[in-house]
């Protein structure tokens, strides 16, 4: 096998200095450009009072688990279990996994190259039809198959020199931020819901337990009655009329009965039970006092609320956003280094029946500069649109600010209300019920008619339900201030996760 081997030698070219000083001048251009695009960023006015204007809050509550401070062992147990298995949870949980996987894959594609592996083979085959030789001559070339196969390796690296990249990480990491947030807010939601959904039904067992205690009140009630009216002692239309006050009691037990079932269905459903037996759910048939408000100060929004925390993360993933659209107009720099390999088989010159091969490799080293020219009125009006979206998010941020606190607000006036509520409405049902008592005696006795005695009752029956309501109320309004205050989440164990993730380089392979 012979070994040929050919080359030219090439001439340096000349400096092209109008090519270069073009390609300067676009470069100047662009940085001016840029120069000249420099968006002011929105303030949003986050001011919050010194104070709140409620009562002001006497305890020291562990808002990360504010369920705690009911000294209730099933509630804590419920939202333990809610938080674990409900389906809610679970689902808040994998949005919050798509949107980890979805920041990994875009720090991977900012900060490591595109690296593509290409290669191929192929196989040609050549069957000559004619060919002339010179006497003595040898054929030139041969029928046959060739084959060839090469690979190639190439890699392109942005260097970050005007901060794009960087830039580019900050948008990542802030949506990932807003995606912890809304995460959060949503098992704090979750927390109170079940809390809320608990003390529901709390109350319905308490007023179905009433219900049946005043239909044992009026079926005695209506012994009397009917022993008189037998008696001819009354009329026999008091005796109807106590039995139709016993049947709308009846009445109404029952369906205190299915709202109870169905309050219990609807707890078991929201802590992911719901096919559980209602058996398995019992619920206590009492009213304890609602918790004191926590002891806080407005400016603990900013750093409570979870819904605050996402608005304003939104706010700083649209700025560095805005950031990456004016940075869009200066140059691009790329390195581009690559390896390749190839050989090839074909069939050899002259008569024999071998092959010739060659192999080869090669490497390259380049750079390379993208600089935007005829599209930067398309930038621009890509900047002028991020930043109206950008006053959007800070628009957002300040609205969810001025919410957050009137909501604190109105839960903390309304939770003190339920509280006063409560201890007049216990003093006044006590008086109802010694009113009843004495009737009752005094029917008893003959002293009292049956009208005064039932009027006395319905008396009683109203106080208790309506303290049976304002308990109930002050529960549920106590859940809705322990949310309003951003309760029902861990903001030291976000912070240690962000941190977690603050280096721009750190990509998980989990």
């Amino acid at each position: 096998m012979s070994k040929i081997m050919t080359g030219e030698r090439q001439r340096p070219r000349p400096f092209r200095s109008g090519t270069s000083l073009l390609t300067l001048a676009l470069g100047l251009a662009g940085l001016a450009a840029a120069g000249c695009v420099n968006t002011p960023r929105p303030t949003p006015d986050t001011r919050l009072p010194a104070a709140y204007e409620a009562p002001a809050g006497a305890a020291q509550a562990d808002l990360d688990r504010w369920w705690i401070s009911f000294n209730d062992p099933q509630l804590t147990s419920l939202i333990e279990t809610a938080l674990e298995k409900a389906p809610d949870a679970r689902s808040a949980a994998a949005v919050l996994d798509e949107a980890r996987a979805v920041r990994k894959g875009q720090v991977r594609q900012i900060w490591i190259p595109s690296t593509p592996l290409t290669g191929n083979a192929g196989r040609t085959h050549t069957e000559i039809l004619s060919q002339t030789v010179p006497a003595g001559g040898i054929p030139f070339t041969r029928g046959g198959d060739s084959d060839s196969y090469n690979a190639n390796f190439d890699v392109s690296w942005e260097l970050d020199l005007f901060g794009r990249k960087r830039a580019g990480l900050g948008v990542v990491n802030n949506d990932f931020a807003a995606a912890r947030f809304a995460y959060e807010g949503a098992r704090a939601s979750l927390a109170a819901n079940v809390a809320q959904s608990y003390f529901e039904a709390r109350g319905l067992a308490v007023q179905l337990d009433d219900a049946r205690q005043t239909e044992r009140i009026n079926s005695s009630l209506r012994d009397f009655a009917v022993k008189k009216a037998n008696a001819g002692l009354i009329a026999t239309s008091e005796a109807d009329r106590a039995e139709a006050d016993l049947a709308d009691t009846q009445a109404r037990a029952a369906n205190l009965e299915a709202q109870l079932g169905a309050a219990r269905r609807s707890l078991l459903i929201l802590v992911g039970r719901g096919v559980d037996p209602l058996a398995s759910l019992p619920v206590d048939v009492r009213l304890d006092l609602a918790p004191p408000v926590p002891a806080t100060i407005p400016g603990d929004l900013l750093g409570r609320r979870p819904d605050v925390r996402e608005a304003q993360a939104r706010l700083a993933s649209a700025s560095k956003t805005l950031k990456v659209n004016e940075l869009a107009l200066l140059p691009t720099f790329n390195i581009t280094p690559g390896v390749g390999l190839s050989k090839s088989v074909s069939p050899s010159f002259g008569g024999g029946s071998g092959k010739s091969s060659t192999s080869t490799s090669t490497w390259t080293l380049g750079a390379n500069v993208s600089i935007p020219v005829l599209n930067i009125p398309a930038l621009l009006a890509d900047i002028d649109a991020q930043d109206a979206r950008t006053r959007q998010a800070a628009i957002a941020f300040e609205k969810a600010v001025q919410t957050a606190y009137g909501e604190a607000e109105n839960a903390m006036l309304q939770l003190a209300a339920d509280q006063r509520r409560v201890d007049l409405l216990t003093a006044g049902e006590a008086r109802a019920q010694r009113a009843y008592e004495a009737n009752r005696k005094g029917y008893g006795l003959g002293l009292i008619d049956l009208t005064t005695t039932l009027q006395a009752e319905q008396s009683w029956r109203a106080s208790r339900s309506a303290l049976t309501g304002a308990r109930t109320d002050a529960l549920l309004h106590a859940v809705q201030t322990y949310k309003a205050l951003g309760g029902g989440w861990s903001p030291t164990s976000v912070a240690q996760t962000a941190k977690q993730t603050a280096n721009p380089t750190q990509v998980s392979s989990k």
